[in-house]
């Protein structure tokens, strides 16, 4: 036993020495680099100094400050970045949902402005802007070279003024310009409305009004329906959304969860990760739930669509969507100004990060592109005839008068679904599939 004793602490006494051994290049190494980093900043002190001294015209050295932490921000993501205190302002302003501008979420790549995705209802959405458009020139000036912030900057005017911006589309052979009249962006972050039996949620962005806007819509259009049992399912949409407060997606996905894992967050320490579960009740009462996206949305709608999908809780249709999966901190510093930093990576249920990847579809389902219409097609577009049109025809003897009336308005809602195919493509698909879902009946 004394032997064991010993061994066990001549086994201790050299671990010591072995550490100590080791410990003391790295400290060695630390100092070095503590050194390098305090020469890096004399560095940028003398270049700071020379500049303001010998460059060709007197310089704002607040401006110059400014320039050197942005760039510095810049450098690391295309979101992180610094915010002056009058974009730190509008940023405020953006999420209670009432700003100014032409409507369009975008980010930066190679060098140019790729929008995310236009906001319904805004300029930019009516100019015909499209997720994954690039802007190169606004107002015939180039946009290479700038800072995601002077680009947008130089995108803002007053209301009423016209921007024209030079824009590149896959899939057009030239760059073309789009002009659009600059207007006060009120959000209208949630639309519903009831086709057939199906209640369609319209989920523009997420801001401070997103979940409340969204639990009072569902409790509006079932109400109108007659009730949760004359509803067959919910239609998402969170086609070009851009994504936004964090919070609000954790609440729009625990609105049809009733429990499980919502998203986690890792970060550069993993003691500061975070986990967020749902909680008891769902909006729906179980009801089956379509998801539809594209490469517009980002972010929060990414959130929710991985969640739902993970847990099985909805089905996801149309095309992958963007690949945001960082979360910003937005952080205030003094003088009113503030600082957004990626703090961590966000993962949804399975433990999977869609950054750079996306949410993939369950049903991949593309829009197709609008068919312009001619006369011509109207001239030669004629009605079809049934065996009823015909003069003469045999009634039909085997059903009531009711039943007639209840296939005809069955006919109706059917031909309002082929409309709306031509309309939209991809949410006629979504309610066709709640239809399918609706005809199964509810599983023994």
């Amino acid at each position: 036993m004394k032997k064991f004793v010993m061994a066990a602490l001549g086994g201790t006494i050299a671990g010591v020495v072995a550490t100590t051994q080791i410990a003391a290049p790295v400290l060695a190494q630390e100092r070095v680099k503590n050194v390098n980093v305090y020469e890096q900043l004399d560095l940028f002190g003398d270049i700071f100094e020379r500049i303001r001294a010998q460059y060709v015209e007197e310089v704002e050295t607040d401006e110059l400050i400014e320039a050197a932490i942005n760039g510095m921000l810049t450098s690391l993501d295309p979101h992180s970045s610094y915010l002056s205190p009058k974009d730190a302002a509008k940023m405020r302003e953006q999420t209670r949902g009432e700003f100014g501008g032409l409507g369009i979420e975008v980010t930066q790549e190679e060098g140019f402005v790729k929008v995310v995705s236009p906001i319904d209802g805004t300029p930019a959405d009516e100019a015909g802007m499209e997720a994954g458009d690039f802007i190169t020139h606004v107002d015939g000036e180039s946009l290479l070279g700038l800072t995601l912030d002077d680009a947008v900057e130089m995108m803002r005017g007053p209301v009423g003024s016209e921007i024209v911006i030079t824009v590149v589309r896959e899939g057009e052979p030239e760059p073309f310009d789009v002009s659009i009249i600059r207007d006060t962006i009120e959000l209208t972050v949630v639309r519903s409305r009831t086709e057939g039996d199906t209640v369609v949620l319209r989920l523009s962005t997420f801001n401070e009004q997103t979940y409340p806007k969204m639990a009072e819509a569902i409790k509006e259009q079932v109400a109108e329906a007659g009730g949760m049992d004359k509803v067959n399912g919910f239609v998402v949409d969170m086609r070009n959304n851009p994504g936004g407060l964090l919070n609000q997606a954790i609440a729009v996905s625990d609105a049809f969860l009733e429990k499980g894992e919502i998203v986690s967050t890792r970060g550069r320490n993993p003691a500061d990760g975070d986990r967020v579960n749902a909680t008891p009740g769902d909006l729906t009462e179980g009801k089956p739930i379509v998801v539809l996206i594209n490469g517009g949305s980002a972010s929060a709608s990414e959130i929710v669509a991985g969640a739902l999908q993970d847990h099985r809780r909805a089905i996801v249709v149309g095309t992958k969507s963007f690949g945001k999966g960082s979360v910003q901190t937005v952080m205030p510093l003094r003088g009113d100004g503030a600082m957004r930093l990626t703090t961590a990576r966000y993962y949804t249920p399975s433990g999977r990060s869609i950054q750079a990847l996306g949410v993939s579809p369950d049903i991949v389902v593309a829009q197709p592109p609008a068919k312009p219409e001619t006369e011509e097609d109207e001239l030669n577009a004629r009605p079809l005839r049934s065996e009823a049109d015909l003069r003469g025809s045999l009634g039909n003897d085997s059903l009531s008068e009711d039943q007639i009336e209840q296939i005809m308005q069955d006919r109706e809602k059917a031909e309002k679904a082929a409309q709306l195919r031509e309309e939209d493509y991809q949410l006629a698909y979504a309610i066709d599939i709640l239809k399918g879902l609706s005809a199964l009946g509810p599983e023994d």
